[in-house]
Protein backbone atom coordinates (compact mmCIF):
# COMPACT_ATOMS: atom_id res chain seq x y z
CA UNK A 1 0.00 0.00 0.00
CA UNK A 2 1.34 3.34 -1.03
CA UNK A 3 2.36 5.74 1.89
CA UNK A 4 -0.83 7.42 3.55
CA UNK A 5 -1.48 11.26 3.41
CA UNK A 6 -1.53 13.28 6.38
CA UNK A 7 -4.17 16.01 5.91
CA UNK A 8 -5.04 19.01 8.11
CA UNK A 9 -8.60 18.74 7.58
CA UNK A 10 -10.14 18.12 10.94
CA UNK A 11 -13.47 17.77 12.60
CA UNK A 12 -15.72 18.73 15.51
CA UNK A 13 -18.33 16.16 16.68
CA UNK A 14 -21.43 18.25 17.24
CA UNK A 15 -25.76 17.44 18.04
CA UNK A 16 -26.70 15.05 15.56
CA UNK A 17 -23.89 16.11 13.13
CA UNK A 18 -19.93 17.27 12.37
CA UNK A 19 -18.11 19.95 11.22
CA UNK A 20 -15.15 19.43 9.18
CA UNK A 21 -12.39 22.16 8.86
CA UNK A 22 -10.15 22.54 5.79
CA UNK A 23 -7.71 25.24 4.56
CA UNK A 24 -10.50 26.76 2.74
CA UNK A 25 -13.96 25.99 3.59
CA UNK A 26 -15.32 24.93 6.57
CA UNK A 27 -18.98 22.46 6.79
CA UNK A 28 -21.63 21.60 8.91
CA UNK A 29 -23.67 18.87 8.05
CA UNK A 30 -26.73 17.74 10.43
CA UNK A 31 -28.91 15.04 10.56
CA UNK A 32 -32.49 16.75 10.06
CA UNK A 33 -35.87 15.31 12.05
CA UNK A 34 -36.94 14.03 8.99
CA UNK A 35 -33.94 12.01 8.11
CA UNK A 36 -32.60 14.84 5.26
CA UNK A 37 -28.85 16.55 5.51
CA UNK A 38 -28.66 20.18 6.57
CA UNK A 39 -25.31 21.14 5.46
CA UNK A 40 -24.07 24.86 5.94
CA UNK A 41 -20.62 25.38 4.07
CA UNK A 42 -18.59 28.85 4.64
CA UNK A 43 -15.48 30.34 3.01
CA UNK A 44 -12.89 30.94 6.07
CA UNK A 45 -9.60 32.84 6.98
CA UNK A 46 -7.93 31.57 9.32
CA UNK A 47 -5.71 34.24 12.02
CA UNK A 48 -2.93 32.43 10.64
CA UNK A 49 -3.65 34.02 7.15
CA UNK A 50 -3.60 37.86 8.15
CA UNK A 51 -0.61 38.20 9.69
CA UNK A 52 3.04 35.76 9.50
CA UNK A 53 3.71 36.84 13.13
CA UNK A 54 0.48 34.23 13.90
CA UNK A 55 2.27 31.51 11.93
CA UNK A 56 4.91 31.63 14.08
CA UNK A 57 5.81 28.78 16.31
CA UNK A 58 4.28 28.52 20.14
CA UNK A 59 1.74 31.45 18.87
CA UNK A 60 -0.16 29.97 15.83
CA UNK A 61 -1.18 27.34 18.53
CA UNK A 62 -2.54 29.87 21.50
CA UNK A 63 -4.24 31.48 18.63
CA UNK A 64 -5.40 28.51 17.15
CA UNK A 65 -7.47 27.08 19.98
CA UNK A 66 -8.85 30.44 20.51
CA UNK A 67 -10.23 30.58 16.89
CA UNK A 68 -11.29 26.68 17.29
CA UNK A 69 -12.89 27.75 20.17
CA UNK A 70 -15.00 30.07 18.66
CA UNK A 71 -16.19 28.41 15.60
CA UNK A 72 -16.81 25.21 17.89
CA UNK A 73 -19.41 27.03 19.39
CA UNK A 74 -20.74 28.44 16.66
CA UNK A 75 -20.87 25.17 15.33
CA UNK A 76 -22.56 23.34 18.10
CA UNK A 77 -25.31 26.50 17.93
CA UNK A 78 -26.31 26.55 14.62
CA UNK A 79 -26.68 21.99 15.06
CA UNK A 80 -28.59 22.47 18.08
CA UNK A 81 -30.77 24.53 16.32
CA UNK A 82 -31.06 22.27 13.32
CA UNK A 83 -31.09 19.07 15.10
CA UNK A 84 -33.86 19.94 17.99
CA UNK A 85 -35.99 21.93 15.79
CA UNK A 86 -38.79 19.60 16.30
CA UNK A 87 -39.18 20.22 19.57
CA UNK A 88 -42.30 22.70 20.49
CA UNK A 89 -42.27 23.40 24.35
CA UNK A 90 -44.38 26.54 26.06
CA UNK A 91 -41.72 29.19 26.75
CA UNK A 92 -41.21 30.22 29.93
CA UNK A 93 -41.96 33.83 31.51
CA UNK A 94 -38.41 35.12 30.98
CA UNK A 95 -37.98 33.97 27.76
CA UNK A 96 -41.27 35.61 26.74
CA UNK A 97 -39.98 38.84 28.15
CA UNK A 98 -36.57 38.24 26.43
CA UNK A 99 -37.96 38.15 23.59
CA UNK A 100 -40.43 40.98 24.13
CA UNK A 101 -37.33 43.08 25.39
CA UNK A 102 -34.57 41.95 22.91
CA UNK A 103 -36.28 40.37 19.72
CA UNK A 104 -37.22 36.22 19.06
CA UNK A 105 -33.44 35.22 18.69
CA UNK A 106 -33.06 36.92 22.68
CA UNK A 107 -33.22 33.18 24.27
CA UNK A 108 -31.43 31.25 22.02
CA UNK A 109 -28.69 33.92 22.32
CA UNK A 110 -28.04 34.09 26.15
CA UNK A 111 -28.44 30.27 26.36
CA UNK A 112 -25.66 29.71 23.86
CA UNK A 113 -23.74 33.08 25.84
CA UNK A 114 -24.29 31.17 29.12
CA UNK A 115 -22.91 27.59 27.71
CA UNK A 116 -20.10 29.61 26.13
CA UNK A 117 -19.08 30.61 29.88
CA UNK A 118 -19.96 27.38 31.39
CA UNK A 119 -17.72 25.92 28.72
CA UNK A 120 -14.65 28.10 29.39
CA UNK A 121 -15.38 28.23 33.39
CA UNK A 122 -15.99 24.79 34.11
CA UNK A 123 -12.27 23.37 32.79
CA UNK A 124 -10.73 26.04 34.56
CA UNK A 125 -12.83 25.11 38.04
CA UNK A 126 -12.23 21.63 37.40
CA UNK A 127 -8.63 21.42 35.88
CA UNK A 128 -6.57 24.18 37.23
CA UNK A 129 -8.35 25.53 40.60
CA UNK A 130 -9.18 22.30 41.70
CA UNK A 131 -5.87 19.98 41.42
CA UNK A 132 -4.35 23.47 43.14
CA UNK A 133 -6.53 23.50 46.04
CA UNK A 134 -6.14 19.92 46.30
CA UNK A 135 -2.35 19.74 46.39
CA UNK A 136 -2.48 22.47 49.25
CA UNK A 137 -3.98 20.62 51.07
CA UNK A 138 -0.79 17.88 51.22
CA UNK A 139 1.45 20.82 51.65
CA UNK A 140 2.15 20.45 55.46
CA UNK A 141 2.43 16.73 54.68
CA UNK A 142 4.79 16.62 51.97
CA UNK A 143 7.86 18.97 52.17
CA UNK A 144 8.93 18.89 48.96
CA UNK A 145 7.81 21.39 46.16
CA UNK A 146 8.64 19.20 43.50
CA UNK A 147 6.83 16.30 44.78
CA UNK A 148 3.63 18.85 45.34
CA UNK A 149 3.79 19.94 41.67
CA UNK A 150 3.68 15.89 40.45
CA UNK A 151 0.90 15.76 43.01
CA UNK A 152 -1.02 18.24 41.64
CA UNK A 153 -0.44 16.62 38.16
CA UNK A 154 -1.42 13.46 39.21
CA UNK A 155 -4.88 15.00 40.54
CA UNK A 156 -5.30 17.24 37.65
CA UNK A 157 -5.06 14.27 35.42
CA UNK A 158 -7.40 11.75 37.68
CA UNK A 159 -9.94 14.42 37.48
CA UNK A 160 -9.99 14.77 34.06
CA UNK A 161 -10.49 11.08 32.92
CA UNK A 162 -13.20 10.55 35.59
CA UNK A 163 -14.91 13.82 34.59
CA UNK A 164 -14.65 12.33 30.84
CA UNK A 165 -15.19 9.17 31.65
CA UNK A 166 -18.38 10.03 33.22
CA UNK A 167 -19.45 12.38 30.31
CA UNK A 168 -18.80 8.92 28.45
CA UNK A 169 -21.62 7.47 29.87
CA UNK A 170 -24.44 9.86 29.12
CA UNK A 171 -26.96 8.77 26.89
CA UNK A 172 -26.54 11.88 24.71
CA UNK A 173 -22.96 12.57 24.86
CA UNK A 174 -22.28 8.47 23.33
CA UNK A 175 -24.37 9.51 20.45
CA UNK A 176 -22.03 12.85 20.17
CA UNK A 177 -18.90 10.76 20.77
CA UNK A 178 -20.30 8.14 17.84
CA UNK A 179 -20.31 11.38 15.61
CA UNK A 180 -16.80 11.64 16.98
CA UNK A 181 -15.79 8.08 15.73
CA UNK A 182 -17.54 8.53 12.11
CA UNK A 183 -15.51 11.99 11.79
CA UNK A 184 -12.06 9.92 12.43
CA UNK A 185 -13.19 7.39 9.74
CA UNK A 186 -14.30 9.96 7.28
CA UNK A 187 -10.68 11.25 7.49
CA UNK A 188 -8.51 8.21 7.70
CA UNK A 189 -10.45 6.66 4.87
CA UNK A 190 -9.61 10.16 2.60
CA UNK A 191 -6.03 10.01 3.59
CA UNK A 192 -5.71 6.39 2.41
CA UNK A 193 -6.92 7.54 -1.19
CA UNK A 194 -9.87 5.80 -1.06
CA UNK A 195 -13.35 6.58 -2.40
CA UNK A 196 -15.33 8.21 -0.02
CA UNK A 197 -17.72 5.78 0.85
CA UNK A 198 -19.63 4.13 3.70
CA UNK A 199 -18.27 0.65 3.04
CA UNK A 200 -14.91 2.05 2.91
CA UNK A 201 -15.02 4.54 6.03
CA UNK A 202 -16.62 1.38 8.11
CA UNK A 203 -13.30 -0.42 8.03
CA UNK A 204 -11.23 2.25 9.61
CA UNK A 205 -10.02 3.36 12.68
CA UNK A 206 -12.06 5.53 15.15
CA UNK A 207 -9.11 7.04 16.86
CA UNK A 208 -6.84 9.03 15.04
CA UNK A 209 -3.48 10.28 16.14
CA UNK A 210 -3.87 14.05 15.40
CA UNK A 211 -7.50 14.23 17.29
CA UNK A 212 -8.20 17.42 19.57
CA UNK A 213 -8.58 14.73 21.97
CA UNK A 214 -4.81 13.70 22.39
CA UNK A 215 -3.84 17.44 22.11
CA UNK A 216 -6.03 17.67 25.26
CA UNK A 217 -4.29 15.06 26.55
CA UNK A 218 -1.02 16.64 26.09
CA UNK A 219 -2.15 19.68 27.38
CA UNK A 220 -2.84 17.80 30.76
CA UNK A 221 0.64 15.95 30.60
CA UNK A 222 2.72 19.29 29.83
CA UNK A 223 1.48 21.38 32.26
CA UNK A 224 2.94 19.16 35.03
CA UNK A 225 6.07 20.06 33.16
CA UNK A 226 5.48 23.44 32.90
CA UNK A 227 3.89 24.54 36.08
CA UNK A 228 6.75 22.49 37.94
CA UNK A 229 9.19 25.45 36.54
CA UNK A 230 6.77 28.19 38.71
CA UNK A 231 5.91 27.45 42.09
CA UNK A 232 4.19 29.31 45.40
CA UNK A 233 3.38 28.21 48.72
CA UNK A 234 -0.04 30.45 48.64
CA UNK A 235 -2.56 27.90 46.63
CA UNK A 236 -4.27 31.59 45.69
CA UNK A 237 -1.30 32.96 44.39
CA UNK A 238 -0.56 29.17 43.00
CA UNK A 239 -3.89 29.46 40.62
CA UNK A 240 -3.21 32.99 39.50
CA UNK A 241 -0.35 31.51 38.06
CA UNK A 242 -1.85 28.13 36.17
CA UNK A 243 -3.59 30.63 34.62
CA UNK A 244 -0.82 33.33 33.49
CA UNK A 245 0.94 29.96 32.64
CA UNK A 246 -1.90 28.21 30.75
CA UNK A 247 -0.77 29.76 27.27
CA UNK A 248 2.54 28.39 27.43
CA UNK A 249 1.46 25.10 28.00
CA UNK A 250 -1.29 25.36 25.12
CA UNK A 251 1.45 26.98 22.95
CA UNK A 252 3.72 23.77 23.51
CA UNK A 253 1.19 21.32 23.27
CA UNK A 254 0.30 22.45 19.80
CA UNK A 255 4.45 22.08 18.64
CA UNK A 256 4.11 18.72 20.45
CA UNK A 257 1.09 17.49 18.51
CA UNK A 258 2.37 19.10 15.30
CA UNK A 259 5.51 16.99 15.42
CA UNK A 260 3.92 14.04 16.41
CA UNK A 261 1.44 14.10 13.83
CA UNK A 262 4.18 14.33 11.03
CA UNK A 263 6.35 11.73 12.09
CA UNK A 264 5.75 7.70 12.45
CA UNK A 265 9.17 6.64 14.25
CA UNK A 266 9.08 4.30 17.75
CA UNK A 267 9.36 7.72 19.93
CA UNK A 268 6.11 9.55 18.20
CA UNK A 269 4.67 6.10 18.68
CA UNK A 270 5.16 6.09 22.33
CA UNK A 271 4.19 9.81 22.99
CA UNK A 272 0.80 9.40 20.90
CA UNK A 273 -0.12 6.42 22.94
CA UNK A 274 -1.58 7.72 25.53
CA UNK A 275 -3.58 9.91 23.73
CA UNK A 276 -4.67 7.27 21.52
CA UNK A 277 -5.90 5.22 24.68
CA UNK A 278 -7.40 8.13 25.67
CA UNK A 279 -9.84 8.33 22.97
CA UNK A 280 -11.48 5.63 24.09
CA UNK A 281 -13.50 7.83 26.27
CA UNK A 282 -14.32 10.15 23.48
CA UNK A 283 -14.58 7.97 20.46
CA UNK A 284 -17.53 5.63 19.67
CA UNK A 285 -18.25 3.34 16.49
CA UNK A 286 -20.68 5.02 14.56
CA UNK A 287 -23.57 4.03 12.67
CA UNK A 288 -24.03 4.32 8.96
CA UNK A 289 -26.47 7.30 9.13
CA UNK A 290 -23.11 9.11 11.01
CA UNK A 291 -21.42 8.38 8.84
CA UNK A 292 -22.94 9.61 5.66
CA UNK A 293 -22.57 12.85 7.91
CA UNK A 294 -19.30 12.78 7.95
CA UNK A 295 -18.88 12.04 4.61
CA UNK A 296 -20.96 14.95 3.57
CA UNK A 297 -19.21 16.80 6.07
CA UNK A 298 -15.87 15.88 4.40
CA UNK A 299 -16.63 16.51 0.63
CA UNK A 300 -16.97 19.87 1.40
CA UNK A 301 -13.74 21.10 2.37
CA UNK A 302 -11.25 19.21 0.22
CA UNK A 303 -9.70 21.44 -1.82
CA UNK A 304 -9.18 21.13 -5.69
CA UNK A 305 -5.38 21.62 -4.79
CA UNK A 306 -4.27 18.36 -3.18
CA UNK A 307 -1.21 19.90 -1.51
CA UNK A 308 -3.17 22.45 0.34
CA UNK A 309 -4.05 20.39 2.94
CA UNK A 310 -1.14 18.65 3.44
CA UNK A 311 -0.29 18.50 7.34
Amino acid sequence: MSKCKKTSIGGQALIEGIMMLGPEKSAIAVRKSDGEIELKVESITRLADKNKFFRLPFIRGILGLFDSLKRGFAALEYSSSIAIDEIEEEPTKFEKWLEKKFGSRAVEKVVMGIATVLGIAIPIVLFIFLPTLLAGVVDKVVDSRILQNLLEGVFRIAIFLLFMFSVSRMKDMKRVFSYHGAEHKSIFCYEAGQELTVENVRKFSKEHPRCGTSFMFSVMIISILVFSVVSWSNPFIRMALRLALLPVVVGISYEVNRWLGRHDNWLSKIVRAPGLWFQSFTTFEPDDSMIEIAIAALREVIPDDGEKDNW
